[in-house]
């Protein structure tokens, strides 16, 4: 099965160069590993505020099983005679949640109601805003067109049994929500990828949170698709790539589908909606607003009076003008919207970094005698 649009197209990026060694796709997975946004993955929430434990799943270890999945799912329909790029569906694994605020889908929906309706904060948008414009000081990490496409469309949160790649080319800068689909194979693969490294994954880390045991999970998933990660994974990853073989669509079977749904039901009721969860997303949600509050007072204050920004009682203020100077360049051109700023601030910080920025601003400076 081939691609609907040519190989140049994928392979377009803002600045052209030529890469011997390591190929295009290679080249866009290295520029996102040594990214600033993708370090910070590992102090970000995957489902599990914060956690202390080493073994409990954050933002960066989600981006490689989704990456590593995304590959394999690949490498099997290649043996069945399809010709896809795995290196292009590992680099857009990597860089699909680059754009995630902090305190995971918390952060997503303070952002979103303190912007009240002025645009709307979408990670899978905000994650090629960060490639494209925001990493590297303001520069970009010139990604391939491929890379990019499915970086933004990757929806994981929205469960379809069938996708198939959109027959146009999507004019990136122009999607601002989740309608859009990627125009590659290898973009929808990685979008069914996302889906399956946090269903398992959450559930192994809910058991070891003793939120559920394995006895918990329903019998016909225990017994069909698997009561540990790597066997739910494997169950799903089988069933995707048998499944769509001989189709023109990536997809699952219909009793595996139907067993999907029965599994993404049992993570929302036990795991997604449990006490603890909910009230750790309101307390991330209340942190990430009044951080919103204070920047854009203080932005509307002082503007780009940097020096101003250096006066500041709190490292949080400071650190936001050194920021601001750093990105002049960018915010000039798009007309230095207070918003805009403030909402790429926020959701670049990790989890810890939200954290102390809130202590900066609520707990008294200690007195030095």
């Amino acid at each position: 099965m081939k691609n609907p649009l040519s190989k140049e197209e994928y392979l377009e990026r803002v600045d052209r160069s030529e890469y011997p060694i390591r190929g295009d796709f290679f080249r866009d997975q290295t520029a996102i590993i040594h990214s600033m946004p993708f370090r910070r993955l590992k102090h970000k929430t995957q489902v599990f505020f914060s956690p202390e434990n080493d073994h409990v799943c954050t933002r960066i270890e989600h981006v490689m099983h989704v990456a590593t999945i995304g590959a394999t799912i690949c490498k099997g329909l290649n043996k069945q005679g399809w010709d896809l790029n795995v290196e292009m569906a590992f680099a857009i694994g990597l860089g699909h949640d680059l754009g995630h605020a902090p305190f995971g889908h918390a952060g997503e929906t303070a952002l979103n109601r303190k912007l009240n309706n002025e645009y709307q904060f979408v990670h899978e948008v905000n994650s090629f805003r960060v490639v494209q414009y925001l990493a590297n000081s303001g520069k970009g990490l010139n990604l391939t067109y491929g890379v990019k496409d499915g970086i933004i469309n990757h929806n994981g949160e929205k469960f379809s049994q069938y996708l198939e790649p959109s027959k146009s080319k999507n004019d990136l800068d122009s999607i601002k929500d989740r309608s859009y689909l990627a125009s590659s194979y290898e973009g929808i693969i990685v979008r069914f990828a996302d889906s399956i490294a946090y269903l398992g994954r959450d559930i192994e880390d809910a058991v070891l949170a003793k939120y559920i045991t394995v006895e918990d999970i329903p019998e016909k998933i225990r017994e069909h698709i698997g009561k540990s990660n790597g066997d739910i994974i494997n169950s799903l990853v089988i069933d995707l790539i048998k499944n769509s073989k001989e189709s023109t669509k990536i997809g699952f079977s219909d009793e595996m589908f139907e067993k999907l749904n029965v599994l993404k039901e049992f993570n929302y009721k036990h795991i997604y909606l449990h006490p603890d969860i909910m009230r750790y997303r309101e307390k991330g949600e209340r942190i990430l607003e009044e951080l919103f509050d204070y920047l854009l007072e203080l932005y509307i204050d002082f503007g780009q009076d940097y020096p101003r920004y250096e006066t500041c009682e709190s490292s949080l203020g400071q650190n936001f003008g050194k920021y601001l100077h750093k990105m002049k360049e960018l915010y000039d051109k798009e007309s230095n919207i207070p918003s805009q700023i403030v909402c790429d601030y926020i959701a670049g910080m990790t989890d810890n970094y939200a954290l102390e920025a809130y202590k900066s601003i609520k707990l008294p400076i200690p007195l030095v005698f």
